[in-house]
């Protein structure tokens, strides 16, 4: 069984189901029964959420847990929510923060802790990758084998000049059984197989979010899918590949930068699209990194509105696609191939006309697109970064 937490963007509620796999194709829906945790485990699982839904709006993530619990009976008299916020606060996930421009009551501010980000980037990270380790099959294509970090589960006769920490034992061992008997047990140079393994190169990696007023347009919840393909591939690449570098931006009429602890908290705002000073940023970054690997991943769904003119005035425009806008980004996008720094959008709106706007950007670029809607983005990403990554070096 799979725990699934809504939100109805166009109604502003969150309900919550189980799914349930039928012997026929489909799914039911039911009221979530919990699996063997803990009340604070349980709570705190829909807690991470819904913190993140509230953009780190503690106050506001409890109102719809309590809304919750009054739905779906979350709590039993023995452990009530207010038992909850009090295990939170013991365990370090909430701190209270004095309000200078409070009302002289003595009463601040309930913020959560860098311990509760860190458990947002995980569960994030968990949902995500997990999905993709379950898929068994990758798309991954290559030229040959050779030295490297990672095993791929291939082996082949030893020759001389490979390192001994590549010789397979167990399966040499058991080649020198089959080839010499058990009886009169010897290892030679003909047992010996080797484990190929891929080389992995270190990635320098910008990753652009869109947070335009659009991100939340049409009662569609952009952003929070967008926010946690951010935390789960900032705790992928700290945790799993800590000598790669990523960096994260936020555009809308202008760019900047922000920085991994802060993503919980990111909202979109009353702007309009400007992917080239996105870019130009993202550039920027890149230049100071001496990996020769660098990549730009762009989530967005709207297209480029907005440009900053030389004066520092806006030039904004979004009847359409405006072409002085749009060959500004070409020219970016060309310029970032001419630094060999391939940029992938990821493009999570579905409007035909936007759609040929990306495909003649990714031109320009020679990167790649994918047209990902909602559903699926997290995974594609992680697929695409793993991909990209990774170097086949023949031996």
């Amino acid at each position: 069984m799979l725990f699934l937490l809504f939100f109805d963007s166009k109604k502003r509620y969150f309900y919550i189901a189980m799914k349930e796999k039928l012997n026929k194709s489909g799914f039911v829906f039911k009221t979530y029964e919990p699996p063997n945790q803990s009340p604070f485990e349980k709570l705190f699982e829909i807690f991470k959420e819904l913190i993140t839904y509230t953009s780190g709006d503690f106050d506001e993530a409890i109102d719809w847990l309590r809304e919750l619990d009054k739905e779906y009976k979350l709590t039993t008299p023995e452990y009530t929510i207010d038992d909850f916020i009090e295990d939170l606060k013991n365990k370090g996930y909430i701190r209270e923060e004095i309000d200078p421009t409070g009302n002289g009551d003595g009463k601040g501010k309930t913020t959560i802790t860098a311990k509760t980000e860190r458990a947002i980037r995980q569960q994030a990270l968990d949902h995500i990758f997990g999905k993709i380790k379950r898929s068994g099959s990758g798309n991954h294509k290559s030229k040959g084998v050779g030295l490297g970090d990672e095993h791929t589960g291939d082996f082949r006769a030893y020759q001389f000049g490979d390192a001994l920490d590549k010789v397979s034992m167990t399966e040499s061992i058991r080649n020198a059984q089959i080839n010499n008997g058990i009886g009169d047990f010897s290892l030679t140079e003909d047992d010996l197989v080797v484990e190929e393994t891929l080389h992995k190169s270190q990635m320098s990696t910008v990753l652009m979010i869109d947070i335009s007023h659009s991100m939340i347009l049409y009662g569609e919840d952009r952003i929070t899918p967008a926010k946690k393909v951010a935390m789960a591939l900032s705790e992928l690449i700290t945790t799993r590949y800590p000598k790669d570098t990523l960096e994260i931006l936020v555009f809308g009429n202008d760019a900047w930068p922000i920085k991994i602890k802060d993503l919980p908290y990111l909202k979109v705002g009353p702007y309009h699209t400007n992917t080239v000073a996105g870019l130009q940023l993202a550039m920027d970054m890149l230049r100071r990194k001496r990996n020769t690997n660098k990549q730009i991943f762009m989530i967005t769904d709207g297209k480029p509105s907005c440009l900053r003119l030389p004066d520092g005035q806006y030039y904004k425009n979004s009847n359409g696609l405006d072409p002085y806008i749009t060959n500004k980004c070409y020219a970016m996008a060309q310029q970032a191939r001419r630094l060999h720094i391939p940029i992938t959008t990821f493009m999570i709106a579905e409007d035909p006309y936007l759609m040929r706007f990306i495909r003649e950007f990714t031109q320009a670029n020679r990167g790649k697109a994918f047209y990902t809607g909602l559903t699926g983005l997290g995974e594609m990403i992680f697929e695409d970064y793993d991909n990209n990554r990774k170097k086949w070096i023949k031996g």
